[in-house]
């Protein structure tokens, strides 16, 4: 098994921000995969993480909601305290909200700016280093949410401005009002309809790529096994591609072989897939569990041939993996367009 190591640092994007080559999601630390996790055990993962190198800790609003910013609001004065704080670079979203029951986007400048506030108060700090649009808001043009952005970082409170889920045109456009950093899209071996269009778009204006779920929300690491023991309230249970398991599990099997071969764990060979598609690809791993953090860190030591990356491609191709990436496409709002401007201005 690769063996964990201090994680180098990258630039994300062609701005100024620098981060660890790999970074820690912490959706499932607040839910969705199920019941929150203890939250002393969190911030000793936390810890841990930074310890290993790990600076670019990644959450959001709807975490919870608020929970999860409100959990690193809480390990933000020890680590400013230990002269840490400088050296960590935290990334959080907003854009998602609850409505009668149901869950929409919104993009309104109003919205935009009242969860800045409320986010830089959960998690207890001046500006946030990378602030993401989380999911679009097709009814608000992209150049309306971006202008208020923009606005938040003249006022210094946010450092540099990401998008998540965002179609091409959508990037460039908000690109046009003020630099995006990052995009952040779910990228691993089994879920890569952004490769057509996004990553070059991304590449063409020097934004830096943040892939998240890039171990396929697990399954990539432990196979069918995942799925059996799912527990109520994890969401993955309604996801079509964890709905056919009986056949996807040849995926992981697959996966799994070509990582015993290289003396690696399965959940390490599809990290480490992700990592070789560039030095502009940052991925953001989830993990609630130690032995696991330690496993992914160890997948910057995994080296991969050309061959190697063909020969895993060919394991979870669009004609081999079955069911959509997410449930709900409603929820997830993926790859989105925004209208026009001038459709906002006639509202005027």
């Amino acid at each position: 098994m690769a063996s964990s190591s201090m994680v180098p640092k990258v630039k994300l994007g062609s701005q100024v921000l620098v981060v660890s080559a790999q970074g820690l999601g912490f959706m499932g630390m607040s839910g969705n995969y199920g019941l929150p996790k203890p939250e002393p055990d969190m911030i000793k993962l936390i810890h841990h993480a930074i310890d290993s190198g790990i600076t670019f800790l990644d959450t959001s609003d709807m975490y919870g909601p608020h929970t999860n910013e409100i959990l690193i609001g809480k390990i933000r004065g020890a680590l400013k305290e230990s002269g840490v704080r400088d050296k960590v670079q935290i990334a959080t979203k907003f854009g998602i909200r609850g409505v009668d029951g149901k869950t929409e986007a919104c993009g309104d400048p109003a919205y935009v700016r009242s969860c800045c506030e409320g986010s830089l108060k959960r998690l207890g700090v001046d500006c946030i280093d990378l602030y993401y649009v989380h999911r679009i808001d097709t009814r608000v043009p992209i150049e309306v949410t971006m202008r208020e952005l923009k606005k938040l970082v003249e006022e210094g409170k946010v450092r540099y401005i990401g998008l998540s889920e965002a179609c091409a045109s959508t990037i460039r456009r908000a690109h046009a009002v003020h630099p995006i950093t990052a995009v952040q899209n779910e990228w691993s071996l089994w879920s890569r309809d952004l490769e057509d269009e996004i990553v070059p778009t991304c590449r063409e204006l020097g934004i830096g790529i943040v892939p998240y779920s890039p171990i396929g929300r697990g399954f990539l690491a432990v196979g069918p096994s995942l799925v059996e023991n799912l527990i109520e309230g994890d969401f993955r249970k309604k996801m079509p591609r964890f709905q056919n398991v009986n056949h996807n599990k040849t995926v992981f099997e697959r996966v799994n072989e070509m990582a015993t071969r290289k003396g690696c764990s399965a959940a390490q060979l599809a990290l480490a897939w992700v990592h070789h598609q560039g030095t502009d690809v940052v991925p953001i791993p989830g993990t609630t569990k130690l032995e696991n953090f330690n496993q992914n860190v160890g997948a910057l030591s995994v080296k991969l041939t050309r061959e190697e990356m063909t020969e895993l491609e060919s394991f979870a191709s669009s004609e081999v993996v079955k069911g959509e990436r997410h449930a709900v496409m409603h929820m997830t709002f993926i790859n989105s367009e925004t209208p026009p401007l001038s459709t906002w201005k006639a509202k005027l």
